[in-house]
């Protein structure tokens, strides 16, 4: 794959990158970018900081080299692409649910060929483990920035207490969460014990980040009818999908036709948090609001048909064996962008499922204007549902197979935020007769 990077008008540089959802989530993370979706290009200020910041994401993503990106149409862009080529590891406070920029290893230092290999098959064992491609990337960037904490050595010619090293130096020097370390700690076990093949010793001297225990924020039910009436349209079906299932953002927005059973009154989750599928109910309330969204939907795909185009990502390789499937109406996203992508490998364009960030930008806005003080964000409606139905005296052990929970325990978080806690014993201040 090339990038090809380009002036555009005055203070602009004009990005042309292939199709490939990596890329594309990448480019989404980079500050102060815009996608001109008429030219399908994406636009960053012409300055050296944003070029090397440019430079550090798309290194980031490990599908490039330095001779894949073309900068002979940008002047004195050198120094931007050399930076690039060797970006510093800021510290950060908290890094558990991605580590910043990839740590590239230098071209001329010893192993660099072997530690690229290393890393390819690293990867290759990931997607053949089934690991999300959201962890494969994190997983990817903890094990080059091992690799550059030890200054470039073979994974290899580290053992135990070079890993104890790293790992202290997250808690120590950077100050990250426990969650954040332990992460860490998993993507370096994997590589020894699964591309390695060596098995890892103790690692008792590590110092480990402390452990937090943090309550969920919970919102009342009248202040969800409040963020709920600060939503229209599409936001504010999702938003009432999030709160009826108690689904996650992208479970809901993952959501295809077929997972929609309206004679049952079930959706089927599929894929979810552990690559587990679970069935969770369809509110009564919301079918015919649904059916609605649904036929606008249909009609929307009817065009693209019309048009020549109508196909949809499938998972694993559902596309092979069955070729027509991308265009059929049962594997369209019940959610789908409004825009159309074109791959640039075969020119076919198609329908993406929407861009989680839009319904957390409108949640975020929504929750404003409600004057709600909380921390309220899309997960918070995931909060409610469970502590909602169990306030409304269903078991345990519903909650967690709606929720897809494996233990219990995970569950019985929500427990803490029932009206039997604090809010449910009557203060002895209360008892004092008023003067």
């Amino acid at each position: 794959m090339i990038v090809t990077i380009r002036a555009d008008t005055p203070g602009k540089l004009k990005v042309f990158i292939p199709f490939d959802p990596i890329l594309v989530e990448a480019m989404r993370r980079l500050p102060n970018r815009f996608w001109d979706p008429d030219r399908k290009i994406w636009l960053i200020p012409d300055t050296r900081e944003h070029l090397n910041a440019l430079l550090t994401t798309l290194h980031g993503t490990g599908l490039f080299t330095a001779d894949d990106i073309d900068l002979s149409g940008i002047p004195n862009a050198e120094p931007a692409a050399e930076s690039a080529s060797k970006p510093v590891i800021e510290p950060a406070s908290e890094l558990a649910a991605e580590p910043a920029g990839k740590p590239s290893i230098e071209p001329g230092s010893e192993h660099s060929e072997s530690i690229d290999r290393l890393l390819e098959r690293y990867r290759e064992a990931l997607v053949s483990c089934h690991y999300s491609e959201r962890t494969d990337k994190v997983y990817c960037q903890w094990v080059l920035r091992f690799i550059q904490f030890h200054k470039s050595r073979h994974p290899e010619s580290l053992d135990e207490k070079h890993i104890n090293a790293f790992l202290t130096d997250l808690a120590v020097s950077q100050n990250v969460s426990a969650s954040t370390q332990n992460q860490a700690l998993a993507a370096l076990l994997f590589l020894y014990r699964k591309v390695i093949c060596r098995d890892i010793g103790l690692l008792q001297d590590v110092i480990r980040a402390r452990e937090s225990t943090r309550l969920p924020v919970v919102l009342s039910r009248d202040e969800v009818v409040s963020v709920l009436s600060n939503l229209a349209d599409e936001k504010r079906l999702i938003a009432n999908l999030l709160y009826g299932t108690g689904m996650r953002l992208m479970e809901c927005l993952s959501l295809r036709v077929q997972d929609l059973d309206f004679s049952r009154n079930e959706i089927l989750v599929r894929d979810g948090k552990g690559a587990k599928d679970r069935v969770t109910m369809l509110p009564a309330s919301i079918k015919d609001p649904l059916r609605k969204h649904l036929l606008a939907v249909k009609a929307l795909h009817d065009r693209d048909i019309a048009d020549g185009w109508g196909r949809v990502q499938l998972p694993d390789a559902i596309n092979r064996k069955y070729p027509n499937a991308a265009r059929e109406w049962s594997w369209q996203w019940v959610f789908p962008q409004e825009r159309r992508w074109t791959n640039p490998s075969n020119s076919e364009e198609g329908r993406h499922h929407t861009d989680p960030s839009l319904v957390q930008k409108a949640v975020h806005e929504a929750v404003l204007k409600a004057g709600i003080t909380k921390h309220a964000t899309c997960h918070t409606f995931r909060h409610s549902f469970a502590t909602h139905i169990l306030e409304n005296g269903y078991d345990l052990r519903t909650v967690q197979e709606l929720l897809g929970h494996s233990d219990v325990k995970t569950t019985m978080i929500y427990t803490h935020v029932l009206n039997r806690g604090p809010s449910g014993v009557r203060s002895p201040l209360d008892s004092i007769p008023k003067e």
